[in-house]
């Protein structure tokens, strides 16, 4: 028989998993190709790594809260409520183990509120009412869609994404 879990167990695993995806394909990406922009106007390897922290942060930390609000601050401010450490890593090393310590950080402070507190509404950006559990969901869509960058990134710099590397075996 499958063992029983809660939905915040499969979320906090959907979550990990797309963001252990998003380590691989940081390890696969040479240090020295940190600052690799693919075209002029968009995000350095470096700066999604960072977007995909700060966001991470900002929704640990709001969506751990009691009085979880979306408007106490413009966009720009509330990430920097959360986000500083995200912009503070340039390194690689310093961003893997960001990525990876941060991940432990919301494992640690959803599961401390409880499976209920997801189901508790808010304000969403668009001023209408969701319940965290949605918005947790978008943070973890918000993830993927940066990990396929990266993927997209590492075929601009002739390398092959970590997770074709798993898929075909090489890893």
């Amino acid at each position: 028989m499958a063992e029983l879990r809660s939905m915040l167990d499969e979320v906090l695993e959907a979550w990990a998993d797309v963001r252990q995806g998003i380590v691989e394909e940081v390890e696969n990406i040479p240090a020295d190709k940190m600052d690799f922009r693919p075209t002029p106007g968009v995000r350095t390897v470096r700066e999604q790594v960072q977007h995909i922290l700060e966001v991470a942060m900002m929704a640990t930390g709001e969506f751990t809260r009691p009085d979880t609000n979306l408007h106490r601050a413009p966009w720009p401010k509330l990430l920097e409520m959360y986000a500083k450490s995200a912009w503070a890593a340039k390194s690689k090393a310093e961003l893997l183990e960001l990525l990876r310590s941060q991940m432990r950080q919301a494992d640690a402070a959803f599961r401390a509120q409880g499976e209920l507190a997801l189901w508790q509404y808010h304000k969403r950006f668009d001023g209408k009412p969701g319940t965290k559990l949605a918005w947790v969901h978008h943070a973890i869509a918000q993830e993927w869609y940066h990990r396929a960058q990266l993927a997209l990134y590492a075929r601009m710099m002739g390398l092959v994404p970590a997770l074709t590397k798993r898929i075909q075996g090489e890893t």
